[in-house]
């Protein structure tokens, strides 16, 4: 058996934004230290490959009076110009102006998860995006979660209904698509 182009999906920087989701405060003050860490390292090297690409980028905060804004270390790494949505349901897409974030741009119809926590607001997220017809990718090491199991079966919900789950080093890559592009070496020097 043969796999096609079409049975890999890739991420294209012309049709794609990186949705960021509920990465505050006090959410990142119960995640384990090291995998968040990790996981704002990684959600900073595709939000800055995101702004060399001109792919758009959009947040939301979870309950923000509760938990706190979206984390200094991320927030430093975003558009000045774009306001988070703010809501109190766990999936964005049930958020009021998230729709019409989300759309600003119509083409755009592959959308980048990355974010807390990921078996709540980002697992909801994708499957309200997948109902919604976009193509959903999730950076595996762009979340997480209090516990690794919950990750571990947020990641398998996720694969098994669809969802393209990929590296943030991949995503980067696809969205550059060819070594010669003219953002190659700043996109590669995110990744060393």
């Amino acid at each position: 058996m043969s796999i096609h182009q079409a049975d890999l999906p890739l991420c294209q920087s012309k049709f794609s934004l990186l949705l960021i989701i509920d990465a505050q405060e006090k959410l990142a003050a119960a995640m384990p230290p090291a995998e968040l860490a990790d996981t704002i390292a990684n959600i900073n090297r595709l939000s800055s490959a995101a702004q060399l690409l001109s792919v758009p980028i959009i947040w939301a905060e979870q309950n923000p009076q509760g938990l706190g804004r979206t984390v200094e270390a991320i927030r430093c790494h975003l558009p000045a110009d774009v306001a988070p949505t703010e809501k109190t349901c766990f999936s964005s897409c049930t958020a009021g102006g998230f729709e019409r974030a989300l759309t600003q741009e119509p083409s755009r119809k592959q959308v980048v998860l990355v974010g807390l926590d990921a078996h709540i607001g980002v697992l909801q997220t994708a499957s309200g995006l997948r109902r919604w017809g976009y193509q959903v990718f999730v950076a595996a090491d762009g979340i997480c979660c209090r516990r690794p199991e919950h990750k571990d079966n947020a990641l398998e919900r996720m694969r098994d209904c669809g969802l393209h789950v990929a590296s943030t080093e991949s995503i980067a890559f696809e969205w550059l698509a060819d070594s010669t592009h003219e953002r190659f070496r700043e996109v590669l020097a995110l990744f060393r």
